[in-house]
């Protein structure tokens, strides 16, 4: 008999929730703002042509930087502990 009522308790709940959400949905959708009216027709923006303009200027015939060298030549000095190591 335990199975018989188990299923019956859960049928129970299971239609106790659908319930509860079908009128839970249906006091928000009462509350629910009304959608605003949409707007009259909104004319076209003007066509306008304009013209593309393009930067004129010339490029620099030598590259404004040169080679590129290192401030620091060489391997990087160790800390004195490792200096002791070696």
């Amino acid at each position: 008999m335990k199975g018989k009522n188990l299923k019956l308790v859960a049928a129970t709940a299971g239609t106790a929730g659908l319930l509860a959400m079908g009128a839970i949905g249906a006091s928000f959708s009462a509350m629910a703002e009304e959608e605003p009216p949409t707007p009259g027709p909104v004319a076209p923006p003007e066509v306008t042509t304009g013209e593309t303009t393009t930067d004129q200027t010339v490029p620099p015939t030598t590259p404004t930087t040169s080679i590129a060298v290192p401030e620091i030549e060489g391997p990087a000095p160790l800390a004195p502990e490792q200096e002791d190591a070696m």
